[in-house]
Formats: C-alpha cells, sequence, structure tokens
C-alpha cells in the first residue's frame, strides 16, 4: 500500500481513483492533479515512481486544503454556526437534518419512525 499523507491507498487502485482515498479530494480534484504533474490517470497506484508520488505531494500540499486541516476548517464553520444560534447552527446542535424536506427524508439522521397511537374521535364521556 503506497501512503501519501498519512492515508493508505490500495496498489491495485488506478491512480485518479487512488487519490480519492484522501479527505477533500475527489474525482474531478484528482484528474487536475494528475494532469497538472503529467501522469496518467489510468496508471496503477503500485506502478507509480517516487518521483511521481512526490509530484503529486507536492501539488497537494501547494494548493489544496485536505485532511487535517480541512477538517478543522469546516468543524470551525459548524461551531460559528452554533455560537451565532442560527437556524442552521440549531439544527447542527440537535443532531436534525440542516437542508431540505425534512418529513419524509432523512431518515439517517432522524432515525426510525416513531410509531404514535392516534385517539378517536367521537365520544368524550369513556
Amino acid at each position: 500500500m503506497a501512503r501519501i499523507l498519512g492515508v493508505e491507498i490500495p496498489n491495485q487502485k488506478r491512480s485518479i481513483i487512488g487519490l480519492t482515498y484522501i479527505y477533500g479530494i475527489g474525482v474531478k480534484t484528482s484528474e487536475i492533479i494528475l494532469k497538472k504533474v503529467n501522469i496518467d490517470p489510468n496508471k496503477k497506484i503500485i506502478n507509480l515512481t517516487t518521483e511521481e508520488k512526490s509530484r503529486i505531494l507536492n501539488e497537494i500540499n501547494t494548493n489544496y486544503k485536505v485532511e487535517g486541516s480541512l477538517r478543522v476548517e469546516i468543524f470551525k464553520h459548524i461551531k460559528r454556526l452554533k455560537e451565532i444560534n442560527t437556524y442552521r447552527g440549531r439544527r447542527h446542535r440537535m443532531g436534525l437534518p440542516i437542508k431540505g424536506r425534512t418529513k419524509n427524508n432523512c431518515r439517517t439522521l432522524k432515525g426510525p419512525k416513531k410509531n404514535t397511537i392516534k385517539k378517536k374521535k367521537g365520544n368524550k364521556n369513556r
């Protein structure tokens, strides 16, 4: 396994996919990085030379925020939203979905549906 920025990248992956194992780098960003450093995106990670790996590492370090620094920055943004008590900050604090329609969606954040007992309409003297 190759190690770039403290992340283990599987040797059998193509380089364009292998770079996406780094937090903050997606397929499009990895394509841009590989194009800048003149490396074939279909080349396997195991076939990269140490010089090519160092060029990739240098490109990432100079032009992109990844891994720890990106996580810290995102955490600070969320913390600021919570402190100034915005709608999004309150939703973060409660662990609820931030955006979108939330009546039927977002079951991963809200958990399974809770069953409620419906009262019968009509006779109040029971």
